[in-house]
């Protein structure tokens, strides 16, 4: 009997799993049967596939086609199928050669007239498959330089059934450079947020590199127009530029999502997401029915997660956040079964005062309806946020003054840049990276600190303000602090410092 064997790649949240295409042609009236847990937008396959093949000049097999799709207990989901459909069944019915489609991995949407479309997490789809051995790739052009991140495979850009067919076949195409396959057009440079434009508010600065020195989550409160939010859209230029790896990563989850750059194949920047305050728990985390999406702690993995007006969003979407803040990735179960994402990211939370946001003697907020507005960030999630600090409104004469003191996002990260590497040295062969993540037990054991800075803290715990976990953190941040300045360990002034944010207050 008739049969082809091609290869596809599922996605379930962003990890690939490598799919073997099989087309067999029997007897019977004219008709495709697609088994293997196919969705809707798959079942709908076959007449698009038909469609494709019958404008590219091809004849569609008059017989009874199955094409079966395995793993048979993996769901296959979406529009990317097509194109390895559309070759299996040729090479079943002898079309195009067989054993030229057997070994390549084909991932692309097909138009009603023959042309590749481009679909979404090429990326997770190409790394899972070249894991698995496969070397050789076929992708619409669109999707080219996304497939080409990954080394040492072979990847084939097509535009069209016929340009595919023809390269089967071993037939002359018209050659379009590979470096020029057609891609969206870059989208045009916009002036980047520089730490430059916040004045007035130098402390507030020094946190932000602080939190961006050692990976710590921040909150700031005060009331609007003391920079708030300003200061949140500074924090990623500020952040190291991504590694490779990390930036392989955040691309295949934008991928994923539909939501990379256009003209950019590879995110090397820290991502930042801010999601409005009416955000449901599975905006924020993920979900779906049908199809699990990525939320927006994973738009955010590797980057920054900006909360504004925070006691604005639902409590149980806040309490959402403490398991990816505590372990970086996000579970998210559903009926069919769990899918993982990652979710590596570095919080920021803003929040007025209370609810009327008036300043100071203008406040028409009762004491009780203050703590109630404050207290919608709950305990536990308080507890993981290393940075706190009160803003003020600045007066006009602070505003300049201070002007001669605001320096460069490039000058502020340069000594970030500088304080990372030297936690790195003392991390190297431990799976951390920066001292935000280092656990307590492991902080007070393998990094102990100067005799000054335990005194400062068995102070405050002598005096009750603060607890055994408070601890932990304020030496995280005295860490950092030691780390911008060139310190081998942090000293008593590190400790007050740190001390100091962390409870809220001004050294």
């Amino acid at each position: 009997m008739p049969i082809a064997r091609t290869r596809s790649v599922a996605l379930v949240g962003v990890e690939g799993h490598p799919v073997e295409v099989e087309a067999h042609l029997g007897t019977g009236p004219a008709a495709v049967t697609l088994v293997g847990l196919p969705d809707t937008a798959l079942r709908e396959a076959r007449d698009r596939i038909r469609a494709a093949v019958a404008n590219s000049g091809e004849s569609w097999p008059d017989c009874g086609i199955t094409v079966s799709l395995s793993p048979a207990s993996l769901p296959k989901r979406g529009s990317g199928f097509d194109l390895a459909i559309a070759a299996a069944v040729l090479g079943a019915d002898g079309a195009v050669p067989a054993e030229g489609v057997h070994d390549s991995v084909f991932l692309a949407e097909l138009g009603l007239d023959g042309r590749t479309r481009p679909v979404g997490g090429v990326l997770p789809a190409v790394l899972a498959a070249a894991r698995a051995g496969l070397r050789t790739f076929v992708v619409a052009r669109e999707n080219a330089a996304e497939a080409r991140l990954v080394p040492d495979v072979e990847v084939i850009a097509v535009g069209s059934l016929p340009e595919l067919f023809a390269r089967l076949r071993g037939r002359p195409v018209e050659e379009i450079d590979d470096e020029e396959d057609i891609a969206e057009e870059p989208e045009p440079p916009r002036r980047r947020p520089d730490l430059a434009d916040v004045a007035g508010q130098p402390m507030a600065r020094r946190a932000l590199e602080i939190a961006a020195a050692g990976g710590h989550h921040l909150l700031l409160v005060g009331p609007p127009g003391t920079g708030k939010s300003l200061l949140a859209e500074r924090l990623p230029t500020i952040l190291p530029e991504l590694c490779t790896e990390d930036a392989v990563e955040v691309t295949a989850v934008h991928s994923v999502a539909g939501t990379l750059p256009r003209g950019e194949p590879l995110i090397t920047r820290p991502p930042y997401s801010a999601p409005h305050h009416s955000a449901t728990r599975a905006a924020m985390v993920g979900g779906g029915s049908s199809v699990i999406r990525p939320g927006c702690v994973s738009h955010a993995h590797r980057g920054v997660l900006f909360l504004d007006e925070a006691p604005e969003f639902q409590r149980g979407v806040l309490d959402a956040l403490r398991q990816p803040l505590e372990t970086g990735e996000v579970l998210v179960s559903r009926a069919a079964g769990a899918v993982r994402f990652p979710a590596r990211f570095q919080l920021m939370m803003a929040a007025n005062p209370c609810p009327c946001a008036r300043p100071g003697a203008a406040c028409i907020c009762p004491a009780a309806v203050r703590r109630r507005y404050l207290g919608t960030l709950s305990g536990p999630l308080l507890d993981r946020v290393d940075l706190k600090l009160e803003l003020q409104p600045v007066t006009r004469a602070e505003l300049l003054a201070d002007r001669a003191f605001t320096e460069d996002s490039a000058t502020v990260a340069a000594r970030v840049a500088e304080a990372r590497e030297r936690a790195a040295r003392r991390f190297k062969g431990t799976p951390w990276r920066a001292n935000a993540e280092v656990p307590g037990a492991e902080l007070r054991r393998t990094f102990p600190v100067g005799d000054a800075a335990r005194g400062v803290l068995a102070g405050a715990m002598e005096r009750g303000e603060v607890s055994a976990r408070g601890v932990d953190r304020t030496l995280r941040v005295a860490w950092t602090l030691a780390d911008l300045d060139g310190s081998p360990i942090p000293e008593g002034d590190h400790a007050a410092l740190a001390y100091a944010l962390w409870s809220g207050g001004h050294p």
